[in-house]
């Protein structure tokens, strides 16, 4: 892969986090699949689109859009090698024909330009290191009058199955917040709908709309299912690395606890918060 902007994403995208994604691939289209429910409801999508899908992952963004835009066709764009195969053999297995990925940091891959109708993603585009730059990239690839349909994370304190996590694991100790706001890639470099909104108009978008969306995560069909999963994330690996075993257990014990008090007859639910982020192109 040439041309990389976001050198310590891409280390870790195509790296170990990547390949847990395209290891549990299944389980992370689960756990988010009712925000992307509302993602599509909206309908931002049209049967002739051509369609340019940010931060694709294991592809079942592209594969929907795709979908959806059966006259048109759908291109994802990610830095992880490791889910663009898993993506690649499920649109194969799916018999879509109008779909590729590419791997590449959008940020500074060199698009087509005025190639696509609409630019999406789905919790994809909030891990650049100049954002402004990589929106422009991103809008130079967009047709005049084309659209931007974004889902990110809103701000922390709003995401309970970030902190409910933390706090259990916290075993004491003040953890410092992960970053938030533009410039410092991460999950919440979005949350901050002002900022963004400079950001996107910087990079040549307007009419820019933010609407809520607040669904519940499932992150398991019970407590023992989504505990098997939740303990190999690297948020938990990270937070339990240099505990004492006895306090690791520990730490572990009340994750697992507070899943089993998240438990409902549908699975273990933990509630979250985004944005859906709708522009054009000047």
């Amino acid at each position: 892969m040439v041309g990389i902007a976001n050198v310590e994403q891409a280390r870790a995208w195509d790296g170990q986090d990547g390949s847990h994604w395209a290891e549990h691939s299944e389980r992370y289209d689960t756990v988010s699949r009712r925000a992307w429910k509302r993602f599509l409801d909206a309908d931002l999508i049209l049967e002739r689109d051509l369609v340019l899908d940010i931060g694709c992952g294991n592809g079942r963004s592209t594969r929907d859009a795709a979908r959806i835009a059966s006259s048109g066709s759908a291109v994802g764009v990610d830095l992880s090698a490791a889910m663009l195969t898993i993506a690649r053999e499920r649109g194969r297995a799916e018999g879509l024909t109008n779909l590729s990925f590419v791997q590449a940091d959008a940020q500074v891959h060199r698009f087509d330009d005025n190639a696509f109708d609409v630019a999406i993603s789905s919790f994809g585009a909030m891990f650049f290191g100049d954002p402004t730059a990589a929106f422009a990239n991103i809008a130079r690839a967009v047709r005049p009058g084309g659209r931007l349909a974004l889902l990110a994370w809103r701000d922390l304190a709003m995401n309970e199955w970030v902190t409910a996590l933390r706090g259990a694991l916290a075993a004491g100790r003040n953890l410092p917040d992960p970053p938030q706001g533009a410039g410092m890639p991460g999950p919440f470099s979005l949350a901050d709908a002002d900022l963004v909104r400079g950001i996107l108009r910087d990079a040549g978008f307007d009419d820019i709309n933010f609407d809520v969306v607040e669904e519940s995560m499932k992150f398991g069909a019970d407590t023992e299912d989504a505990f098997g999963f939740v303990r190999t994330l690297g948020t938990v690996q990270g937070l339990t690395q240099d505990l004492e075993d006895v306090t690791k257990a520990r730490a572990l014990d009340a994750v697992h606890d507070m899943l089993a008090a998240h438990a409902t007859d549908d699975g273990v639910l933990l509630g979250s918060s985004a944005w859906l982020i709708t522009a054009q192109r000047h």
